[in-house]
């Protein structure tokens, strides 16, 4: 269970973790339960105290207390010994006791490849259990197993072309289920090939895990170690990584060491995209520009680094998903109290430094590369400018306010990058568009948005992109080159802010949306009005609207949104900075107290229900509980709609004025796709 948490944890104890010393400390940790107890219980056996001691602190049943101590005192007797010493007996208990070989390697100071040497020539390897979803009441005959040291294997092999997928693991914010879709599809065009399925998960809340998906299951972590135990037992004809986002990547260069045949593109084009240095170098040579960056590997690198590139700059770990630990960066007091942190995120990877764009266009790009041909599906233009994670950003497809010389800069970069890494199935490209178009980040494999785009254009990109791993062409489909909707599909994500009390709603570099929605119309401004109504977020169309932004924000934009507004019918109330701007240029607003100014404030008035929405962007840098995080918090959860970029307010506006001057439609996806054709078909008539 702790293995298929992805935490970069083995087991409970030996692969690495700081073991905590401090008695006081251990107590506390035990008392008040978190997400690491667990590991603090070791720590407490560890450290002395009773099992009594422990339940008393946990109230965890005692029976439980016992068997994470049978696990401390079988790891200590393995430490008096020589790897030499070890009996079969000595690894089949450990392996009982579910140490992996990661640990085991760590105790015997060796690598995971000679513990996996020594347990194959002593005949010590798993065998596989049926999960018994019948409860013992009559025969179970779900294909679904589970792997335990037990004499008896229940898992019967077949002589059919197989192929493995590997899922996504547990669903996390940063990590969802849009991974697990695209494993399913996986499955349903291998079953359309009349290819066996196999999938290897561990989340029993998914698609992919459910027991008519897949022709066999199997519920183990996605490590080395458990994969090339499914994989060996299989002998299947391929294993399929790139549908289940970051975690199977992670192990792709290791599977290409033993000579596991993966399909579609290969680990060393995955490593040379994840790879800063290899990647940049890649670019130079196609001519693609890229924001200056550097890597650092100390606090004093990350000081030169940012002084040499200048501030603003995006700080993140190398090799994380869903922005984890991304940061942007004003100053070097704050680049410093960054790396302290980081430093314990990244291991062994480095930190990497961005140049930030600031207010870029960030674009999406999803294709399926079959090594001569590129189907470009969807450019997505998002709503949010650069700096706000690519998952928490509301996006819209076809993009409303790119030239068309900036799509074909689009089109050939995505079509030269995908071809320079031998790409085979899905690809998605992030790029900003500021002065030029630069690429900010490329993965070759499935990302977030493909079921979005899948549903947008009425192509399952998953289905098509399995089935080229397995030989066939996109002219076999007749997907090739770039063909828009001529209606508009916007994204727009889901926040769990609701749930989780006191946190500051605003959007970062960081994911923090656990969701999304999608709102279509021919019209942009009623899509992205359906959308937010759909993440309920929804917009007013009368009543009094709160606006208070930074310094950097107020300008033509600024003007643009109030005068719009102010057209529509609605009141407009501002903090004393924002309203003194507004009339400087014109725009009739009334001045509220900041909340730390006394009453009536801001807060008293959206107590009073007399706020309808509210614009609000945060200052620059990490300033806890400011008048901005109390307006933005108690929108929350007075759940009063709030908006907290400029763009996102350009957005809001359009949506606001499309809906006020004309009636919403609704209309099925079938209706969408028919009406779709009938245009282009009209316009390839004209021309």
């Amino acid at each position: 269970a702790i293995r298929s948490l992805d935490i970069k944890r083995f087991g409970i104890c030996c692969d690495g973790r700081k073991y905590e010393e401090n008695i006081e400390v251990i107590k506390r940790e035990l008392k008040y339960p978190t997400d690491k107890r667990i590991f603090y219980i070791y720590d407490a056996i560890r450290a002395g105290m009773s099992i009594d001691e422990i339940y008393e602190l946990t109230k965890i049943n005692k029976f439980f207390l016992y068997k994470i101590k049978n696990i401390y005192e079988f790891a200590e007797k393995l430490k008096k010994k020589r790897i030499s010493d070890l009996t079969r007996e000595d690894l089949l208990q450990a392996k009982k006791l579910g140490f992996s070989d990661r640990q085991l390697a760590y105790i015997f100071k060796t690598t995971e490849d000679e513990i996996r040497k020594l347990r194959k020539k002593l005949n010590v390897i798993p065998t596989y259990k049926m999960v018994d979803t019948c409860a013992a009441e009559f025969e179970a005959k779900t294909p679904y197993y589970y792997s335990t040291y037990e004499s008896v294997d229940e898992v019967k092999v077949s002589n059919r072309k197989k192929v493995v997928v590997i899922g996504s693991g547990p669903i996390r914010i940063g990590q969802g289920i849009e991974f697990d879709y695209c494993c399913v599809h996986a499955v349903k065009a291998l079953k359309e090939e009349k290819i066996e399925a196999i999938i290897v998960n561990n989340n029993p809340e998914t698609v992919s895990t459910d027991y008519d998906t897949s022709d066999k299951l199997y519920f183990e972590p996605l490590t080395l170690e458990d994969v090339l135990n499914i994989i060996e037992k299989e002998k299947p004809y391929g294993v399929v990584l790139q549908f289940g986002g970051q975690t199977p990547l992670n192990i792709a260069l290791d599977l290409e060491r033993y000579n596991i045949p993966i399909l579609g593109t290969k680990p060393k084009s995955i490593d040379l995209a994840e790879d800063r240095e290899k990647f940049s170098k890649l670019l130079r040579k196609l001519g693609i520009p890229q924001a200056d960056f550097g890597i650092a590997y100390s606090i004093d690198e990350a000081k030169k680094i940012a002084r040499k590139i200048g501030y603003p700059v995006l700080v993140r770990p190398s090799y994380v998903l869903g922005g984890r630990a991304m940061d942007i960066v004003y100053d070097e007091e704050h680049l410093e109290e960054y790396m302290l942190e980081a430093i314990e995120v990244s291991e062994k990877h480095p930190v990497l430094i961005d140049k930030f764009l600031e207010e870029a266009i960030e674009i999406d790009v999803d294709a399926v590369c079959d090594g001569e041909d590129i189907f470009i599906a969807g450019i997505m233009e998002h709503i949010e400018h650069a700096g706000v994670h690519s998952g928490d950003s509301a996006c819209v497809l076809p993009p409303v306010t790119l030239s068309e010389d900036v799509k074909k800069t689009i089109i050939e970069y995505t079509e030269k990058i995908a071809k320079a890494l031998n790409t085979i199935g899905l690809i998605n490209i992030q790029f900003a568009v500021k002065d030029k178009v630069y690429v900010l980040e490329v993965n070759p494999r499935a990302s977030r948005t493909v079921p979005f785009v899948s549903k947008a254009i009425n192509v399952p990109l998953a289905k098509i992109a399995t089935k080229i791993m397995l030989g066939k062409k996109l002219k076999d489909f007749g997907l090739v080159g770039y063909r828009g909707p001529k209606y508009y599909a916007v994204k727009e994500a889901v926040f769990p802010f609701i749930k989780l009390p006191g946190v500051d709603p605003v959007l970062g570099p960081e994911m923090k949306s656990t969701g999304e929605v999608m709102g279509i119309d021919f019209d942009f401004g009623k899509a992205y009005y359906k959308a937010q109504l759909a993440a309920g977020n929804k917009l007013p169309l009368q009543g009094t609207i709160f606006i208070s932004v930074r310094k950097q924000d107020r300008n033509g934009k600024l003007v643009y949104i109030a005068k719009k507004l102010k057209e529509l019918g609605f009141n407009l109330i501002a903090t004393k900075g924002t309203a003194a701007f507004l009339r400087e240029n014109g725009i009739d607003v009334k001045t509220i107290k900041k909340i730390s100014e006394g009453s009536e404030n801001i807060l008293d008035l959206m107590l009073k229900k007399k706020v309808d929405l509210i614009i609000n962007t945060p200052t620059s840098g990490k300033i806890p509980f400011t008048d901005g995080y109390y307006i933005r918090r108690y929108a929350v959860d007075l759940r009063i709609p709030y908006i907290t970029t400029i763009a996102g307010a350009l957005a809001a506006v359009k949506a606001i004025e499309s809906v006020k001057t004309g009636e919403i439609s609704v209309m099925s996806l079938d209706e969408y796709y028919k009406k779709d054709k009938e245009i282009k078909q009209k316009v390839k008539a004209k021309i």
